[in-house]
């Protein structure tokens, strides 16, 4: 039977420190999911428009940036469209979110974000009025019904998280993209 080292005898051998702490890390992580086999984590995005919550999944969504400083208009582009920008060499279409849902334009704020979608075959970056980091639900708070919103996105809701008296409406980005209004960007 094999002696575990402890982590104090090991502050000379950084390699076996190392090996040490991956072989705990491995250990209590296989201990939790022991412990809770039913407890299935749902993660997202969380998002503000218009003064509501939003969560986008986490999968559906590549990254989040500040709004860029140079975006370049589109000439006979829809006003929802509201540019190009040059991220790392990349162009992204950078859309309104808001305005393209008819719920009025997003205000430029030192908390306005981009949220750029995860589509392989169709680049955006959509503006939100804010981005709140990621937020964690149990797969049991999930209801496929999608409550009211005030910016109408309900044809692009893939359901809700319930957590106590607030509701989390899901935003389907994928859902959006593809969707035959939103690739209709000439005016």
């Amino acid at each position: 039977m094999s002696v575990t080292p402890t982590l104090k005898s090991l502050r000379d051998q950084p390699f076996e420190l190392l090996a040490e702490l991956e072989r705990r890390g491995r250990a209590v992580s296989a201990q939790i999911a022991q412990e809770r086999p039913s407890a299935r984590e749902w993660v997202g995005v969380a998002l503000k428009m218009a003064g509501e919550l939003y969560l986008v999944a986490r999968e559906e969504t590549r990254e989040v940036l500040g709004v860029p400083a140079a975006l370049t208009r589109v000439p006979g582009a829809k006003p929802w469209l509201r540019g190009l920008a040059n991220v790392r060499g990349q162009l992204l279409p950078v859309l309104d979110l808001r305005q393209f849902l008819g719920s009025g334009v997003t205000p430029s704020t030192r908390n306005t974000r981009v949220l750029v979608v995860n589509h392989r075959e169709i680049p955006a970056g959509l503006m939100v009025d804010e981005v709140l980091g990621f937020r964690r639900f149990p797969e049991s708070e999930f209801t496929g019904d999608a409550p009211p919103t005030v910016v109408r996105c309900e044809r692009y809701l893939a359901g809700a998280f319930r957590r106590g008296d607030e509701q989390w409406p899901v935003l389907s980005l994928r859902t959006l993209v593809e969707s035959p209004n939103f690739q209709d960007a000439a005016a």
